[in-house]
């Protein structure tokens, strides 16, 4: 008898063990591949040194945390395939990704899953309009960079506007959105039309452009898009000013256009890296700096870090890592947190709250600048 209740002392302390030496997995999707490869390998750097950092304070609810990554390569079928692999690995939840199409691929599978969403750069209305309980995001959404959008065009003064898009669900949402606003307040519309992405020459549709004879081009599309756009215009001598979407807001953008094809160029965006200045950004820029030597390329993936950070505090306050209720406390009792982006709080339908937006301006040397 004494030998049997021994084995089962034995027994449930080897389980116990067992149990404390478990990590908390949570899923990293990001583009590592593809032309939006910069965001993504910025959202790796970023959820991982976030991971090292918490696990060095001696991680969440004393277990270590594990970042899984899967490499969606900006394209949605690949992204349902990593979506895939994500649901059987056990994971928390899942932090990404950039990019409204590829995340809108990926909804679907992680709710059958039952497993929590946090996307980053995915602004597109209808991605929270389905529903889903356990979709969030760290980022705003196409209305209200439409209505910001609306104003800095019309008081820009503007009279003829030419809007671009690309087709994507984010580009279009948001063009569609300025359009009604705009149309709407009287302003008149002499261009709508979408380009093609990934292609190497948009002469084309910029000199369709050029004769709709606007005072401005408003492109929503992808920073790789406006890059091109910008140094082709030059290249045509047409020097009408562009102004793009927060999916432009990227340094590559000045690499494809080069520094005096994308000078004067406008865009809207949540605060770029540098102008974030939280006690918590300034914290994270200086580990971050210190450890990769560089700065992150744009905000996008440093809202990838709050995603993180939700998680792990929605993980510790509930003392688990069960879906619906980390969703529950996410959606109504996570107010005000101190974001790396700022004060993140969520609505019920997993929208963050609060006006982020902002105006940016590319100088000669390529530098981002807020406008007043």
């Amino acid at each position: 008898m004494k030998k049997v209740l021994l084995i089962a002392l034995l027994v449930g302390l080897l389980a116990g063990s067992a149990y404390a030496a478990d990590t908390i997995k949570i899923g990293l999707m990001a583009p590592l591949t593809g032309a939006w490869a910069s965001e993504g390998q910025d959202m790796q750097q970023i959820v991982n040194l976030l991971a090292e950092e918490v696990n060095a304070a001696g991680g969440i609810l004393g277990q270590k945390v594990e970042i899984i990554t899967e490499d969606d390569g900006g394209d949605p079928r690949t992204a349902a395939l990593a979506a895939q692999r994500l649901s059987t690995q056990k994971i928390a939840a899942v932090i990404g990704t950039y990019g409204s199409a590829v995340t809108e691929a990926s909804q679907g599978i992680y709710d059958e899953a039952g497993i929590i969403q946090v996307a980053n750069g995915s602004t597109a209305i209808r991605l929270t309009e389905k529903g889903l309980a356990r979709f969030l995001r760290t980022c705003p959404r196409d209305d209200e960079q439409g209505l910001v959008a609306y104003k800095t065009l019309k008081s820009g003064g503007f009279k003829a506007i030419a809007i671009l898009h690309d087709n994507s669900s984010y580009a279009k949402g948001l063009a569609d959105e300025a359009k009604a606003l705009l149309e709407k307040d009287g302003l008149k519309i002499v261009f709508y039309d979408a380009l093609t992405p990934k292609e190497n020459d948009y002469t084309a549709i910029l000199t369709k452009l050029k004769a709709a004879n606007p005072d401005v081009v408003f492109f929503t599309g992808y920073y790789s898009e406006a890059g091109l756009l910008l140094r082709q215009k030059m290249e045509m001598n047409w020097k009408v000013p562009f102004i793009g979407g927060d999916a432009t807001n990227n340094p590559d953008l000045v690499k494809i256009a080069g520094k005096d094809a994308a000078q004067g160029f406008m865009f809207l965006s949540p605060p770029v890296p540098q102008d974030l200045d939280t006690a918590e950004a300034k914290a994270f820029m200086a580990a971050y700096q210190k450890k990769y030597n560089s700065a992150p390329g744009s905000v996008w993936a440093v809202l990838a870090g709050d995603g993180f950070r939700v998680v792990a505090k929605a993980i510790e306050a509930t003392k688990s890592s069960d879906p619906a209720k980390m969703a529950a406390y996410m959606k109504n009792d996570l107010k005000q947190f101190p974001g790396l982006t700022g004060a993140i709080s969520f609505n019920a339908k997993g929208d963050r709250v609060g006006d982020l937006y902002r105006v940016y301006k590319v100088d000669a040397s390529g530098g981002f600048v807020l406008q007043p």
